[in-house]
C-alpha cells in the first residue's frame, strides 16, 4: 500500500538539512531504485524552487510499503530526524485514484 510520510522542519532547519542531505536522499534513492517511490521532495518556505536561505517548511514522501508500521520504521529512521531537521513527521496511509 502507498503511504503519505508528511513531515514539518523545525524553525532555522536549512543547516540541519545540508549536513543529513547525502544520507537522506540515498534512501529516497533506494525507494527509488526498489520501484516503491510514488514522489518526493522538500516544501520550500518561500514561493521559489530554491528557496535559498529561507529554506524549507518540511517534506512529502509518497512510497509503497508492507504495512504503516513498516513506513513509520522508515520515516523514523530518516536521516533528517537524526540531525534535528525535522520537528515532526505525520504516516498515514493512501489511496492512489489518478494518475494510474
Amino acid at each position: 500500500m502507498w503511504y503519505v510520510i508528511y513531515s514539518k522542519d523545525r524553525e532555522d532547519s536549512l543547516q540541519a538539512r545540508l549536513e543529513a542531505r547525502t544520507a537522506h536522499l540515498e534512501r529516497i534513492n533506494a525507494l527509488l531504485d526498489e520501484g516503491r517511490l510514488l514522489l518526493a521532495g522538500p516544501r520550500p518556505a518561500i514561493d521559489a524552487l530554491d528557496p535559498g536561505p529561507a529554506g524549507f517548511l518540511g517534506s512529502l514522501v509518497v512510497a509503497e510499503f508492507d504495512s504503516l508500521e513498516d513506513a513509520r520504521a522508515w520515516a523514523d529512521a530518516d536521516p533528517y530526524i537524526e540531525s534535528g531537521a525535522y520537528q515532526s513527521v505525520e504516516v498515514t496511509p493512501f489511496k492512489l485514484v489518478m494518475p494510474k
